[in-house]
């Protein structure tokens, strides 16, 4: 087994043997790490690890001498019964590890390793130097600490400190003095901190059952010490402590090593699935680290990407929130070629259907499904008001299935279609059947519902959009799958008769009926007509100056704009293929918002999905493939003359690379997964097979069909061209991100 170890990561660790590509990994992503030139002292500057579910940041701990270690775990949650609101169903903090050395702290510095996902720290004291390699293990419930200590550093101590596990909520709201405090909360009982046999145990108890359990060992091999961490949450039984107190108790030095390579193995694995290099290595950079932080923050079996992911910290958002959030967080796990992040999305729906139709208020249950705001992981929350009675904020489900249409149309995988998206897609719209209410004319209207942090409207396009485009997906949807439902007559009749989006000459798309865009709003979503559903789109005439009125309206009221307003802008300009105020609007988010580790709060704590947002503008720079059409370098800012993409994908299930040099594309690979239709749109200047069997035929300007087969992989240049290496693009500086 040691041996096998070995040779997976040698191989992991050889530039030419990652996937048959030529690029050399180690080398290329070395220029990605984020670097520390003095120690970070909160979690929003600091290097931060995850595994999907567990995670960890590491930074000197404010006003002591220690450098502290966070424990977090996306799993972790309360599960009062009685509150199903966002203080009884809510994330829960765990606790920290410092490592108090001998000496007084005196400087520092850090690097976090992509590559290998690891965060190397040099810890100067007083009395000499401590030198650390910390992982969250990729598919193990283990953070893992490796100590290297000068001789004076050798008797540094570690220490665990429990947090309190009530809701961060109520614990920021108390400590701030906030409006957020909830009269008659209950903490859950104190932790209690035991040592057996060399193993520490924290266990933390809920009132509503089970608990958390953190355990730990520290061994030595080779003057090096090394500590082991594990965390288990089981409810409603207390079985989290035996699951983290076995996960330490029996691990040696060796299996510590093993734990090591096969994490290595996994992040070696992850990054070249696809590859993205731009002449602007800042935001190369930045794309790179999303890239990290989203195979950190979700996996299958982990957790949902919420608002903080595994790095809980106090905020009035310890929940997954429904009206924007977890959905803007996944969108780029389907272009970036990794879909297996993007299925505990899927998941939880199709998991989760009981809980979604019980948030549905009587009598409408037997037969509709809605997502509150802000859930658990298991979806259930306080529940939704129907249309026509308070904030009625029913589009977060259908909103929730849009991203599950997009894992089917980028896998073409048709279980996903038929056992997650049709049955939820059908029940989340049949909320709005009951409230469609036809005037003299025969035209459908929705009684007043809750555009997302705006207000109530009658026909609010929050609604009306998603119901639209609900509709049209389960009509394809039942086609699909051979499906004759009793509800396909309503749904054409729907399409055929839904009022169309309110709007005015001044503003372009209003809130709702009535209801003018008249004070600013950091939410999009009544632009979602324009993106991502795409059913106002660049193909259609007078779609792109009622886009660019609406969304130049929408952003001139901009004292309440926040950073996903930012990356919405940039997408909503790339759907139109205006690439200059893409990169504009994604900018705003990097050099006015981004915090010095790539991490992002609002108000009142993180929000994860923002710079994971700003991965998907880079996307819809470089690739779309809305509407049948695969369309290559659609909105490609003009200072970018050299860009290079492989293996993206895009809907029909098609891996594309391309190559743009001089400000031309020069070369376009595709390779089809699933046989569907091929259109590619490109600028290419008269371009030619240079390798396949398939043909190239001419449908349109510009626009050029493949009859390509499953399997199969064809290469464009232009006539006469040849076919160049894909390699990475020149651009001057690296390691953009940490602390100078």
């Amino acid at each position: 087994m040691k041996k096998f170890l070995l040779v997976m990561a040698m191989l992991c660790a050889c530039p030419f043997c990652v996937r048959g590509t030529g690029i050399d990994w180690p080398a290329f992503m070395s220029g990605q790490d984020m670097v520390w030139k003095r120690l970070p002292e909160r979690w929003h500057e600091a290097p931060f690890l995850g595994n999907g579910s567990m995670g960890a940041y590491v930074c000197k701990q404010p006003g002591e001498n220690a450098l502290r270690i966070d424990v977090g775990n996306s799993m972790v949650h309360d599960h009062r019964p009685d509150l199903l609101n966002i203080y009884g169903r809510c994330r829960l903090l765990i606790g920290y590890f410092l490592l108090q050395p001998v000496g007084d702290i005196v400087s520092g510095n850090m690097r976090l390793d992509l590559w290998n996902a690891e965060t190397d720290v040099e810890l100067l004291t007083a009395k000499g130097s401590i030198r650390l390699r910390i992982c969250v293990v990729s598919e193990a419930p283990y953070i893992l600490v490796e100590a290297d200590a000068t001789e004076g550093e050798a008797g540094f101590t570690w220490k665990f400190c429990p947090e309190p596990t009530d809701s961060p909520r109520q614990l920021r709201a108390v400590k701030n003095q906030t409006k957020h405090v909830m009269p008659g909360y209950v903490s859950n009982p104190p932790s209690q901190i035991s040592e057996e046999d060399g193993v520490g145990l924290c266990w933390q108890p809920l009132l509503a059952g089970g608990g958390t359990a953190t355990a730990w060992k520290e061994l030595k091999k080779d003057g090096r010490r090394m500590l082991a961490v594990s965390n288990a949450h089981t409810f409603p039984d207390t079985t989290a402590v035996e699951r983290a107190a076995n996960a330490v108790s029996s691990l040696s030095a060796d299996d510590l090593s093993a734990l090591w390579n096969e994490h290595r193995r996994w992040w070696h694995e992850y990054y070249p699935q696809s590859f993205v290099s731009l002449p602007d290595k800042k935001l190369e950079n930045f794309y790179w680290i999303q890239m990290y932080k989203m195979a950190s923050a979700t996996r299958l079996g982990g957790g949902l990407i919420d608002n903080c992911g595994p790095w809980l910290i106090l905020t009035d958002w310890p929940n997954a929130w429904w009206n924007l959030n977890v959905q803007l967080a996944y969108w780029a796990a389907y272009p970036s070629n990794r879909l297996d992040l993007g299925l505990p999305l899927a998941e939880a729906l199709r998991l989760n259907q009981d809980n979604l139709a019980r948030n549905v208020p009587e009598p409408y249950r037997k037969d509709a499904s809605a997502l509150p705001v802000a859930t658990g992981f298991d979806l259930r929350g306080a529940g939704v008001h129907a249309p026509g009675t308070g904030k009625a904020q029913v589009g977060c489900l259908p909103w929730a299935c849009h991203n599950v249409w997009l894992h089917y149309r980028y896998s073409m995988d048709e279980s996903i279609l038929r056992h997650t998206l049709y049955p939820v897609l059908r029940r989340a719209v049949n909320f709005y059947l009951a409230f469609l209410e036809e005037d003299s004319d025969g035209t459908l209207h929705l009684k007043p519902t809750f555009s997302p942090e705006y207000g109530i409207a009658e026909d609010c396009n929050f609604d009306l959009a998603l119901l639209r485009w609900g509709c049209r997906t389960l009509i394809e949807s039942a086609r699909i799958l051979g499906i004759s439902d009793e509800l396909l007559p309503r749904w054409q009749e729907v399409l055929e008769k839904l009022t169309d989006y309110p709007q005015n000459e001044q503003e372009g798309v209003m809130i709702g009926r009535d209801v003018p865009y008249a004070f600013s709003h950091r939410h999009y979503s009544h632009l979602l007509m324009f993106y991502p559903l795409y059913l106002l789109n660049a193909d259609q005439p007078g779609s792109k100056e009622l886009m660019e009125k609406s969304v130049g309206h929408w952003l001139s009221l901009d004292d309440k704009m926040k950073g996903y307003s930012f990356t919405g802008a940039s997408s909503l300009y790339a759907a139109f293929g205006e690439g200059d105020k893409a990169l504009e609007w994604l900018y705003r988010l990097i050099d006015t918002q981004l915090l010095p580790n790539t991490m992002y709060t609002e108000h009142g704590g993180p929000t994860l999905e923002t710079p994971l947002t700003g991965a998907q503008c880079i996307h819809d720079m470089l690739l779309q493939s809305w509407g049948g059409k695969i369309r290559v370098f659609p909105a490609v800012p003009s200072q970018w003359g050299d860009v290079v993409f492989r293996h993206l994908r895009t809907e029909g299930a098609f891996l594309v690379s391309a190559l743009r040099k001089g400000g031309k594309t020069c070369c376009i690979q595709v390779k089809s997964l699933a046989g569907e239709p091929c259109v590619i749109r490109t600028d290419m200047e008269n371009p030619a097979l240079k390798s396949g069997r398939a043909i190239l035929e001419k449908v349109a300007e510009n626009e050029y069909a493949l009859d390509l087969q499953k399997g199969e992989t064809v290469v464009l240049v232009p006539e006469g061209g040849k076919i160049p290496a894909f390699a990475p693009v020149g651009g001057e500086g690296t390691c953009f991100f940490g602390l100078e």
